[in-house]
């Protein structure tokens, strides 16, 4: 069922999606951002951003169009779960595995192993993806936090927003290079000239990507990347921008490449604070076999 609320701010300031975060429950800052987007809450009749700052006597629309059923499937796939409490789920995900159903990849997916896993998944609006609050590529491994509860949910993606969490990537990348560190501040956007990629396009959205060099080989290097941004295909694009694209990449990277099953891209360290106890909660794991196997190569080879 589709749900309307009216408001009128009184004795409040602050950013529309914290205010309206706040108000209405089971509305977090991202589906806000999301209902923005779609142009079903106005401000005064008018679509405003969501750092649009509220004021005394604006009235405001909210319409929240009722949740599509979930027509997901639980489905028996083993799970390398890292850690779990009533609240988040830490899960090391498997190369060659989505994160939830999209067109072409309807089931085998993540969600539907988590599904199987347990019941209690934090909803989505969208239905196909509960408790996934952010995602690494099907052929890129490593670390997923999940969460469990609406409450969970809203916390994590706010630590996304604000960039309290941390996440590091290891990646096989073409060339070597001359400095130890480097940031890549560009924005990215769909490809104008390919809708299936994203590239660096002037006006496309905030984004930077911070590495380091950890280990060069003849032709390759290792590297370690930090996250400020959480774009589409972020550190793919940004890598192959500067001229250095993650190996094995199908999309951005080398014809002439080392041989795997796809990109040599890795979340190996995921930290957020839990959000019911605030504690800070680390992990690391460790790439698949056939990622430090090829790293074994490059050492002998060098």
């Amino acid at each position: 069922m589709t749900k309307k609320y009216e408001l009128t701010v009184e004795n409040e300031k602050g950013r529309l999606d914290k205010y309206l975060a706040d108000k209405i429950d089971d509305l977090s800052r991202t589906r806000v951002k999301e209902l923005i987007d779609d142009g079903l809450i106005l401000v005064n009749q008018k679509v405003e951003k969501a750092s649009y700052k509220v004021k005394d006597g604006d009235a405001i629309e909210v319409t929240v169009p009722a949740v599509k059923p979930l027509d997901v499937i639980p489905e028996n796939i083993p799970l390398d779960i890292i850690y779990e409490d009533n609240d988040v789920i830490v899960v090391n995900k498997p190369q060659g595995m989505v994160v939830h159903p999209a067109a072409g990849h309807p089931d085998h997916t993540l969600v539907n192993a988590l599904l199987y896993h347990t019941k209690d998944l934090a909803s989505s609006p969208e239905g196909f993806r509960p408790g996934i609050v952010h995602r690494i590529d099907k052929d890129t491994s490593g670390l997923l936090m999940i969460a469990k509860n609406s409450q969970a949910r809203e916390s994590l993606e706010d630590q996304l927003a604000h960039k309290t969490n941390k996440r590091l990537y290891l990646a096989i990348v073409h060339g070597n290079f001359a400095e130890e560190e480097g940031t890549i501040d560009a924005p990215i956007a769909r490809n104008p000239h390919d809708r299936k990629k994203m590239g660096v396009v002037a006006g496309g959205k905030h984004a930077v990507t911070h590495f380091k060099v950890i280990e060069q080989f003849k032709g390759y290097s290792l590297i370690q990347c930090k996250l400020e941004t959480g774009r589409t295909h972020q550190i793919r694009v940004h890598l192959s921008y500067i001229g250095h694209p993650v190996a094995g990449d199908p999309l951005y990277g080398s014809r002439k490449t080392l041989k795997g099953n796809g990109q040599f891209l890795h979340a190996q360290v995921l930290g957020f604070k839990h959000p019911k106890t605030g504690k800070w909660l680390e992990f690391k794991v460790d790439p698949p076999k056939i990622f430090q196997e090829t790293l074994n190569k490059l050492r002998r080879n060098k």
